[in-house]
């Protein structure tokens, strides 16, 4: 199975989690890493390039930061321009059927918070029912998410453990069941 990681980090360099999992990433030959902040810096999508490499993938893996409880900005506006009705839905628009989409997401707070009695009220899977519900409408399967919270405490050790567990995870994880 052919996996796309689509990483949308504003500041990748700086990143400590996500530039770690993608350099464990890029180890393994069925992975393909592809960051749309350095892609495009202008935020000037090429929608045919994006369509392209999703054709060429079974399970897509959107990889970011947690901001705001959403996405960082670029991601949304590249759903916006490359999820086209005639393309990925709509008459016409099977692209994205039967494809697997998940996400990878860090978090500053720790996981206990997103709980229904913690300090952000929802859990993860909560928060991440627009991509689940996005995979639907396109005809993907859903992955369940894989995450790692309080990022700005985590040990070199949990750090190693979250890059083999994030390997193990997209490649391994069934869809969630509808």
């Amino acid at each position: 199975m052919k996996t796309l990681v689509i990483v949308t980090h504003p500041d990748l360099l700086s990143s400590r989690i996500n530039k770690a999992w993608i350099n464990e990433l890029r180890k393994h030959d069925n992975i393909t890493i592809h960051s749309l902040y350095e892609e495009y810096p202008a935020e000037e999508i090429d929608t045919a390039r994006e369509q392209s490499l999703l054709k060429a993938h079974d399970r897509i893996i959107f990889q970011y930061p947690l901001y705001w409880y959403s996405s960082p900005p670029l991601l949304k506006k590249w759903f916006d321009a490359v999820l086209q009705h005639g393309w990925a839905y709509g008459e016409g628009g099977d692209n994205m059927q039967g494809k697997e989409i998940g996400v990878a997401i860090s978090t500053g707070g720790s996981l206990q918070s997103y709980e229904p009695e913690g300090a952000n009220r929802f859990t993860i899977r909560e928060l991440m029912r627009p991509v689940e519900a996005l995979a639907h409408f396109i005809g993907a399967s859903y992955l369940p998410p894989f995450t790692l919270g309080d990022i700005f405490h985590v040990t070199e050790e949990q750090l190693e453990q979250s890059k083999m567990a994030y390997v193990n995870h997209i490649t391994t994880v069934a869809a969630v069941a509808k």
